[in-house]
């Protein structure tokens, strides 16, 4: 009797002690280098790693489907980078909407966390783009739905909390993809969304003009940007000149002169987008537009809107953008009260007109309609920052009684480039501390009381560079 309690006694020590080594087994870490880990991810393939102190850079190729909802039908190589930081810290998912970067950078909810980061090139901006172009793939659904593979095959590394984030068309991004992926972010932090709700209705933008910065200041550009129109004839001549010897085309466009017009009716637009008031007095903005000369006149429309911008060669790294403004996203069209009607032959110049006619464009109004009545209903966990003198946040999200810790900041003074630092300090240590939460790493001090949040990491000069992302003319 007592060697079989012996050997019941024994059974159950050795059970034990396996489901205990067991368990130990499971609970420690991959060690295998992060590189073969990621090069592991089906589809996804090395372009070449970059190093950086205290991170691993990484810019990566990942097999994606042309159309999500027919996947067999082709593939396309969508270029991504990874700033990792490590395996136990949280995600920050950015998109800016365009071409990705392929230096190490950090978006500002990264420096917050203190975490890792996965960056997207959106579909169709090259070489992130299918042979042959079906453009009709081009849509907000098909790359959110890019995003949302990319998640769930990174999310079996980074398997902690993830933030999705993005400035401008960036922030359009990450909203799009949280309306149609509600389940996959922890939180989104949109930056200078744009929210064009009614295509044909853009008299928020008139008004915005009408009260932006001051008088004086709006005054002097008015009337710069009027004299440029004045002095079509001999300007036109210096712009045929400069295209001559730069080589640029307006086969898109149509002509010149509709180039040269479309340059000019940025110049106010891209002052409010891209800088400050104080700029308003620098040497670049001629006091008196009536006595300057030509050149000063060309200078300043050349430094703020760009006469490259809409030749075919500016006009074609930015096919998908205008190709999507056409078809869903939408386009401001604003007025000009201080110009006479006979300087202007063609007004603000439909998206249309910008890409290449042998690509088909059609109008969707129901797709803006669609996230606008999605965010005011259902946004949780959604941070929107604008800027105070920033045209493009003439039109908004909002959100409705049914959101759900979500917040719309607005940065005073501030342009295109406006983040949570730049807010009021109540409000930037509340938008800090609901990042912190929603990543989960808000420490305990924070969670009590939010005047004490803080970016977890230190801010660094190369990776936190904070500059507006400047991209000429009309384009968010």
């Amino acid at each position: 009797m007592r060697k079989a309690l012996r050997w019941v006694l024994s059974l159950v020590v050795l059970i034990g002690t396996l489901s205990t080594a067991g368990a130990a087994t499971a609970a420690q870490p991959d060690t295998t280098d992060i590189k073969d880990r990621l090069l592991a991810i089906p589809g996804v393939s090395l372009i070449e790693e970059k190093p950086y102190p205290g991170y691993r850079f990484f810019v990566l190729n990942f097999t994606q489907p042309v159309d999500h909802r027919h996947p067999g039908k082709g593939t396309f190589q969508q270029r991504i980078t990874v700033l990792h930081k490590d395996t136990s810290r949280p995600t920050v998912f950015y998109t800016g909407g365009y071409n990705v970067s392929t230096t190490p950078s950090r978006r500002e909810p990264t420096q917050i966390v203190d975490g890792n980061q996965v960056s997207m090139e959106y579909r169709f901006f090259t070489p992130s783009r299918p042979a042959p172009a079906d453009w009709t793939k081009l849509d907000i659904w098909q790359a959110a739905s890019d995003q949302h593979r990319i998640f769930k095959a990174f999310k079996k590394i980074y398997d902690k909390k993830w933030v999705s984030t993005g400035g401008s068309k960036g922030g359009m991004t990450a909203t799009y993809y949280e309306r149609f992926y509600p389940k996959d972010m922890d939180g989104v932090v949109a930056y200078v969304a744009p929210n064009d709700v009614v295509n044909k209705e853009d008299s928020a933008y008139d008004r915005f003009f009408a009260k932006v910065g001051t008088k004086e200041c709006r005054d002097r550009l008015n009337a710069v940007q009027r004299e440029a129109l004045v002095r079509r004839e001999p300007l036109e001549k210096k712009y045929a000149e400069f295209a001559a010897a730069e080589n640029l085309t307006f086969n898109t466009i149509g002509s010149l002169d509709k180039a040269y017009e479309a340059v000019v009716l940025d110049y106010v637009w891209g002052f409010w987008q891209y800088s400050l008031l104080a700029d308003c007095d620098s040497d670049t903005i001629p006091k008196n537009a009536k006595a300057a000369t030509d050149d000063e006149i060309w200078n300043t429309i050349d430094a703020i809107s760009g006469f490259s911008a809409y030749a075919d060669q500016g006009l074609e790294t930015y096919t998908p953008y205008y190709y999507q403004a056409g078809t869903q996203l939408g386009a401001p069209t604003i007025r000009f009260p201080h110009i006479e009607k006979k300087y202007i032959r063609y007004g603000y110049q439909p998206p249309r007109n910008f890409v290449p006619r042998d690509i088909k464009m059609k109008f969707q109004p129901h797709a803006m309609r669609d996230v606008d009545t999605w965010v005011r209903n259902n946004a949780r966990h959604m941070l929107f920052v604008y800027g105070e003198n920033d045209p493009w946040g003439a039109e908004p999200f909002h959100l409705g009684k049914k959101a759900r810790d979500s917040y719309v900041f607005t940065a005073p003074g501030a342009n295109h480039g406006a983040r949570v630092a730049g807010l009021v300090e109540s409000e930037k240590d509340l938008a800090t501390a609901r990042i912190l939460k929603w990543a989960g790493v808000a420490p305990a001090a924070v969670q009590q009381d939010a005047s004490k949040a803080k970016p977890l990491a230190k801010f660094d000069g190369k990776l936190d560079k904070r500059d507006v992302e400047r991209e000429m003319t009309l384009r968010p």
